[in-house]
């Protein structure tokens, strides 16, 4: 699943499309997509794992799910979801994803401060929303989109061995500078996950997700195919990130 950094990639490269009209609608999508056609994409945004074309009283919401693609100006052998066609021949194609029309204003959808690589993120807030989650394992709560829109499983295995946590650790047993610490890196490395893969070494730069051995002590790293109740695969340090109990 494209995790948030992704996104903005996504949302740079479609970014030349706004201020311009749709000209040719199609794909296989059971939503009323002919609805695009002749209408002038206004901007395109970002909340998270979502990409949101924005057009005059509604938007399209785009969630590339755990297999979904897209292309620019070139297409697959398969057949799009939803496709964007321009003038000059210029095309937007998003593939196996999920399309969803939002009607009205984007704030009326979203908590823009929840977004880890958006403008607005408070971190004050997401400490708070942690705080009151104390049962939760922190491998969970780093993927609930209510908390840190955007972090998916490659940031959240990465953040965790950064600040030294197991994952199995849960909100409320972290002392208040661990907490903090999780929450300022869930963004921090994000902005790292979107500057490694813009450069092409983003999977050089993995220290434990799908890694053998901790690069700090050597040690054999632990993994799980299903960890939480997010079910998702995890790879940790038993030496090196400590499992905070009460």
């Amino acid at each position: 699943m494209p995790e948030g950094p992704s996104i903005i990639i996504l949302r740079e490269a479609a970014a030349k499309f706004a201020g311009r009209r749709v000209l040719r609608v199609s794909g296989n999508s059971r939503q009323d997509i002919d609805r695009l056609r002749n209408k002038t994409l206004k901007a395109v945004r970002s909340w998270g794992k979502h990409v949101l074309l924005e057009f005059n009283g509604f938007s399209v919401r785009i969630h590339l799910l755990l297999f979904g693609s897209y292309r620019i100006n070139e297409g697959k052998d398969t057949p799009p979801r939803l496709s964007l066609g321009f003038s000059k021949g210029e095309v937007l194609n998003f593939y196996a994803c999920s399309v969803k029309f939002l009607e009205g204003d984007l704030d009326d959808h979203y908590d823009w401060t929840v977004d880890v690589m958006g403008d607005a993120w408070d971190p004050a807030g997401a400490r708070r929303r942690l705080r009151a989650r104390p049962d939760a394992l922190v491998a969970d709560a780093l993927l609930d989109q209510d908390l840190f829109a955007g972090v998916g499983n490659i940031i959240k295995n990465e953040v965790l061995h950064r600040i030294r946590v197991h994952p199995e650790s849960r909100a409320g047993d972290l002392p208040p500078r661990k907490l903090a610490e999780l929450v300022a890196q869930a963004r921090e490395y994000s902005f790292d996950f979107y500057r490694w893969k813009k450069a092409y070494v983003l999977r050089k730069n993995y220290q434990v997700h799908t890694r053998q051995f901790c690069p700090r002590d050597g040690t054999r790293l632990s993994y799980r195919k299903q960890l939480g109740r997010a079910k998702r695969r995890a790879f940790w340090c038993e030496v090196c990130q400590r499992r905070y109990a009460q």
